[in-house]
């Protein structure tokens, strides 16, 4: 149904506090590969982003790609495995999944974001040093023996140093920069970069006023699988040792935690699947997921 012109004018009225709000702020939109598989809801994100920066917000968007990369290695031949939920990268697997991140899937939010009437810019996190990465292991419990063994996950790393220094001479000129998380090693080499953890640290070295963070689920959810609106970083470590934060959802609120930490003043995780979250968790006062605040 097709809103009428006062409907329409209504709703602009009411979201002018919100724009005045976040006017010249720094958004950081994580947006994740499973959303991004479905072209109509990717065109609407891009359309989101590009109103957010027409109403004077600067969103930063870091992408994922874990379906789309899955896909390559699969029509490559290449076994992929997993170890504490992160991707086992070896030399070959790191090739595919620098030109998927960093070539086709960016570029491709690039042309969205571009259609929409905005002027994005694909970059990774090996552009102007960006983010110099460390390397990391996991350690996992052998299902077997039940011995905790430290795994080698290949050409996988943690942000280590991150230099806003060009994302500093993008924001704020019109410009919308979209960021693949791939990262430089020390040594000039290359590491594959967790989405989230990656969006977190550009978030808290930014000092983003909000950083939101896609995903497929509706946020944080209680025991009766309902919705938590609002957590404070103390609620949330009570739910992570009673059990009520579990599994995959655990990675993700302590990348949020460490974004709040540096400096970030509130953190939203949200389902990147329903059309228009971004607006309804900036521009109304209905929200559109878990808000976790200092």
């Amino acid at each position: 149904m097709t809103a009428s012109p006062f409907e329409i004018a209504h709703i602009l009225s009411e979201a002018l506090p919100y724009m005045q709000r976040y006017d010249d702020a720094t958004v950081v939109i994580k947006y994740g590969g499973h959303a991004m598989g479905d072209d109509t809801v990717a065109r609407a994100f891009a359309r989101d982003v590009v109103l957010l920066e027409q109403a004077g917000v600067n969103p930063v968007v870091v992408h994922g790609g874990g379906p789309q990369i899955e896909a390559m290695l699969k029509k490559a031949g290449v076994q992929s495995q997993f170890a504490g939920g992160l991707r086992v990268t070896d030399a070959k697997t790191l090739e595919i999944v620098e030109m998927v991140l960093a070539g086709s899937i960016n570029k491709q939010m690039v042309g969205y974001i571009n259609a929409a009437g905005g002027k994005a810019i694909g970059l990774c996190g090996k552009d102007g040093n960006m983010v110099i990465a460390r390397k990391i292991t996991r350690k996992i419990v052998d299902p077997d023996s039940n011995i905790e063994k430290i795994v080698d996950l290949g050409f996988v790393g943690e942000p280590d140093k991150v230099d806003i220094s060009v994302l500093s001479e993008i924001l704020g000129r019109d410009l919308i920069p979209v960021l693949a998380p791939v990262a430089s090693a020390a040594n000039g080499g290359t590491f594959n970069v967790n989405a989230d953890t990656f969006a977190g640290a550009i978030a808290g070295a930014l000092k983003a006023k909000r950083f939101l963070l896609l995903t497929d689920v509706p946020g944080v959810l209680d025991k009766d699988k309902k919705l938590i609106e609002k957590l404070s970083v103390a609620d949330v470590r009570r739910l992570i040792a009673d059990g009520t934060i579990s599994g995959g959802m655990i990675p993700k609120v302590e990348t949020c935690l460490y974004a709040l930490e540096q400096g970030v003043d509130g953190v939203v995780i949200l389902d990147g699947k329903v059309q228009h979250a971004v607006l309804l968790e900036l521009l109304t006062d209905h929200g559109a997921g878990t808000l976790i605040h200092r």
